[in-house]
């Protein structure tokens, strides 16, 4: 696949609360997927953690719910040049879940994976301390499939790729593994305020 380093259609606008190259989308919220969407129902749905953890474990939708509620007000990014401010998220902050797999000394990293076998890899760094979610619900309503419904992770620090849609689960590794959009070009981490889109930013 072939990335290209440039986006069209909207002007590169300098805003202080703007991460360099990104526009206010307002009241849209682009639908972006690799896939297409799952007919997922939180039936179907599981999550599960294993690899380099104490205690590999898997949640049904009923187990994950159960958890203690957390939430995420904020913005978030997306690679392709737009920025939503002031959304909204409801779910379970990913250290519940984290705390009782109890990653290994060795942990570094995870690949996280869809229920549609998408995949994104990030640094544990990025997952822990209060900065990642399983989120269930958008704005005080469950989350729309089209926009990873039931569940997706957040990961609302990094470009919006890394925030998995239909979240199935995450490998635990001793060492980093590119996803799914860092083995066709796009950044290892993306960080937007960076600006880190693809691999060499």
């Amino acid at each position: 696949m072939h990335v290209t380093r440039g986006f069209t259609g909207r002007p590169r606008v300098t805003d202080p609360g703007l991460p360099p190259g990104q526009y206010d989308a307002g009241d849209d919220w682009p639908v972006l997927s690799a896939e297409v969407t799952p007919a997922l129902t939180a039936a179907d749905w599981s999550f599960r953690i294993d690899g380099e953890v104490a205690e590999p474990r898997t949640w049904t939708w009923a187990q994950a719910q159960a958890l203690p509620e957390s939430a995420y007000s904020g913005d978030i990014h997306c690679v392709t040049g737009w920025s939503k401010f002031g959304v909204r998220f409801g779910g379970v902050s990913l250290d519940a879940f984290l705390d009782a797999v109890r990653p290994g000394a060795a942990a570094t990293h995870a690949v996280a994976y869809s229920h549609t076998g998408y995949t994104a890899n990030l640094p544990l760094a990025d997952l822990t301390g209060g900065r990642a979610w399983i989120a269930f619900e958008y704005d005080g309503r469950p989350l729309p499939a089209e926009h990873g419904g039931p569940a997706r992770l957040l990961v609302p620090h990094l470009y919006f790729w890394k925030s998995a849609k239909w979240i199935a689960g995450l490998r635990i590794l001793d060492h980093d593994e590119p996803g799914f959009w860092e083995q066709n070009g796009y950044h290892e981490r993306g960080n937007p305020w960076d600006e880190q889109r693809y691999s060499g930013d």
